[in-house]
Formats: C-alpha cells, structure tokens, sequence
C-alpha cells in the first residue's frame, strides 16, 4: 500500500479478543502507510481504545467489535464501536503504579479531538489527530493541543 492515505474510509470486523488489537493496529498502519506523519500516534491511540473494547465491553464477553479509519494527509480520525458496557467509558486518573487505566488520558493527551457515543446498546469512541498546516508543508508532526 502507499504511503499516503487516499483518504478513502476502511473499515474491520474483528471478534472481541485480545489478539484481534493486534490486527486493529495494523489496519491503521497499513491505511495510513508507516511513513504518515500521524502513523505513531494514531497506531498507539487506535491500540489504547481496541484493548477498552475487549477488556471493558460485550465484545470481550465473545462479542466483536469494529474499527473504522479515515481522513487524508493532515487529518485522520479512527473510530471504534464496541457491543456497550454497564457505564459510559471514563477519563479516570489511575494510581503510578496501576497496570491499566491510561488510555483515555492518552486520548486527552496526544488527540485533536475526540469523543464517544452511546447507541442503542453500543459505544463508540473516536479520535482525531491533525497536523498544524505550517507544520503540513514541512512533514514534521503538529504540537499536542
């Protein structure tokens, strides 16, 4: 695949289980080719949401859950929908030596924007990375806002 993202939106299907993360991951870098300026960032970020779906969902219970990529050379935004949970995902701050509980505030950190959304028993959790457009003429990565 090239490495600069047509665009174009891409969806998988993966069942809801740890090793399908993994495969999520490589959507996105086979999407966004290794060489996009938002690669690292989007790989780490789609990573934190897929592993919150199959640890804090239906979808790790045997369910499945989905990943969906798209944007263009400044702009990516990644989405994944899951089969819902009992409580609405959370920004919780976690103790230093805690094992879990960083990828939301990853989110916060490194993210443009980003949200979720509660549907008809599902949730939906996307992001947004964009390059400043100074910075997209010169290739090099935007500030984190």
């Amino acid at each position: 695949m090239d490495s600069e993202y047509d665009g174009g939106e891409r969806v998988l299907h993966l069942a809801g289980s740890p090793d399908q993360v993994a495969r999520a991951r490589r959507l996105i870098s086979t999407a966004l080719g290794r060489d996009h300026p938002l690669h690292d960032d989007c790989v780490l970020l789609t990573s934190e949401i897929a592993t919150n779906a199959v640890i804090h969902s239906r979808s790790g219970d045997g369910g499945t859950f989905s990943v969906t990529v798209s944007g263009s050379a400044g702009v990516v935004r990644v989405s994944v929908r899951d089969e819902g949970s009992v409580e609405a995902p959370c920004v919780c701050h976690t103790s230093v030596d805690a094992t879990g509980g960083r990828g939301l505030p990853l989110l916060e950190a490194l993210a443009h924007r980003w949200g979720f959304e509660r549907e008809a028993g599902t949730n939906r959790v996307w992001f947004e990375l964009v390059l400043e457009p100074a910075l997209l003429s010169r290739g090099r990565l935007a500030t984190v806002r």
